[in-house]
């Protein structure tokens, strides 16, 4: 499916209030993201660009490791994230607000890292983003991502056909290697547990990523899926989703 860019925008919009509560799995990638920079620490970053913002999760994080940063650019499709994003910064840092979609957006020259977290699956053409990147960073600089992988959502996409075309680690490295230099390209499987179907459904609206689905969901459709998706994916623990990060580092050469 080719994400649709408005209802992106609109849905994430709309979960900005519950977001910070219900991101368990944003969060755990975040953390594991913030751990491989642990591994490949830019050179004394300058000038951080963040890609996807959301409600600054990360963003604050990276203020607060990055003390000496001259100027941290947040991007975000949704303009009315720069409230919490603000927020959450305080004067931690000089922080400069890019709202729009980053494969349109000017972006910053002389980048000393670029990061990205649980955002860039959402892209139309995400090598011509790598490209753009390479061109307005500096040479050494780090570029710093994770998205998802053909495993994620898995059971939603069986039971309601509902799912982007993600990339797998083999294509993500060749990708990026082929503009980049690659320190480091990881995957894992996490699953979730929820009460029931309901919820679940619930927990995808409360976080914007029922934005993988712009079309109505009708009684007769709700309830057939309830029933089915109980039925292949129901337990004692209740209902199963599986989500599927994928992690790439790479640095940017001459």
């Amino acid at each position: 499916m080719r994400p649709d860019k408005d209802t992106i925008r609109r849905r994430f919009a709309r979960a900005a209030a519950t977001y910070d509560q219900q991101s368990v799995i944003q969060r755990r990638v975040a953390e594991r993201l913030l751990g491989l920079l642990d591994r490949y620490p830019p050179p004394s970053p300058r000038r951080l660009l963040e890609i996807g913002c959301s409600t600054g999760i990360l963003t604050v994080a990276l203020a607060r490791r990055y003390r000496g940063l001259a100027t941290l650019y947040a991007n975000d499709i949704v303009p009315e994230f720069e409230v919490p994003v603000r927020e959450k910064t305080g004067d931690a840092v000089n922080l400069v607000f890019l709202p729009g979609d980053i494969e349109t957006t000017a972006l910053p020259a002389d980048l000393d890292l670029v990061i990205s977290s649980s955002t860039l699956h959402w892209l139309h053409d995400l090598p011509a983003l790598l490209a753009r990147l390479h061109e307005r960073m500096t040479v050494g600089g780090i570029l710093c991502f994770s998205l998802y992988g053909p495993e994620n959502l898995r059971e939603l996409r069986k039971v309601a056909g509902i799912g982007l075309d993600y990339f797998s680690v083999a294509d993500l490295r060749k990708m990026v290697g082929s503009t980049f230099r690659v320190l480091a390209c990881e995957e894992e499987l996490l699953t979730v547990y929820f009460a029931d179907p309901r919820t679940l459904l619930d927990h995808l609206r409360q976080t914007g990523v029922n934005a993988l689905d712009p079309a109505p969901w009708t009684r007769k459709r709700l309830n057939d899926f309830i029933r089915q998706y109980r039925r292949c994916y129901g337990g004692p623990d209740g209902v199963v989703l599986t989500f599927h990060p994928v992690y790439c580092v790479a640095a940017r050469e001459p």
